[in-house]
This record gives structure tokens, C-alpha cells and sequence, in this order.
């Protein structure tokens, strides 16, 4: 039986800090269905990468949602943020709606929709 591919799929992520400019963050959106059916991952510039449920992000692109260390909710019409906390703070990074829900469609294409988010949320540096 051949192994689904992996998605790697990439969006524009602006983090919003109290500066009055936001700035622009390229952002790699990653799935494996056969390490993690239920998991999505967000890979930022310098290997800083967190793994998720894939159910927290599509529940936060409708309604406000957080599990540990991660919150989803959808800012406005097009927008979506999602706020990351650790140790030495919290970074909140604003997507376009529609590339987060491009990704979400990729992932279903290429794994099972049925598996349910049951891994915690955690951050790999």
C-alpha cells in the first residue's frame, strides 16, 4: 500500500507586536500523514517549529479556540491569527484566511479526515 504524500505548502505570516508596524514572516505549513495523521506543522525562519492538532486550526478559523500552548481564532472576514506561547513569551502571527484553508484541503486530500486531534501541542526548537 504506497504512503500518502507529505504537504508542504507555504503562507505569508505578519507577526503583530505593540510597534505600529507588523512585520512580514514566511512561514512553511507541514503535514505528514504518515508520521502524524492528526498533526499539522508551522516551521518558521530559523528552525523554530511547532506541531498542533489539525482539528485546533480548522475549529479556530470559525470560532476562537486555544489548546496548551496554542490559539487559533479568526480575525475579521479574510484574516486569521494564531498565537504562540513559551517560556519567554508569546508571538502572535496573523494569516490570510484563505492559505491556511488551501492548506487544510491539502491535508484532507492527502491523509485521513476521520483522525481526531489527540496529540498535545508542543514546540521544537
Amino acid at each position: 500500500m504506497a504512503t500518502a504524500p507529505a504537504v508542504d505548502d507555504r503562507a505569508k505570516g505578519r507577526i503583530i507586536t505593540d510597534a505600529p508596524l507588523s512585520r512580514p514572516v514566511p512561514v512553511a505549513l507541514r503535514y505528514d500523514p504518515g508520521y502524524s495523521p492528526a498533526t499539522v506543522r508551522f516551521v518558521f525562519p530559523g528552525a523554530v517549529e511547532w506541531s498542533f492538532p489539525r482539528a485546533l486550526l480548522e475549529t479556530g478559523l470559525r470560532n476562537p479556540t486555544r489548546r496548551g500552548d496554542i490559539g487559533v481564532w479568526p480575525c475579521g472576514r479574510v484574516q486569521t491569527v494564531v498565537e504562540f506561547h513559551t517560556e519567554e513569551g508569546v508571538e502572535v502571527v496573523q494569516f490570510d484566511t484563505a492559505a491556511l484553508v488551501r492548506f487544510l484541503r491539502h491535508t484532507y486530500s492527502s491523509g485521513p479526515s476521520d483522525v481526531s486531534g489527540t496529540r498535545t501541542p508542543s514546540a521544537r526548537r
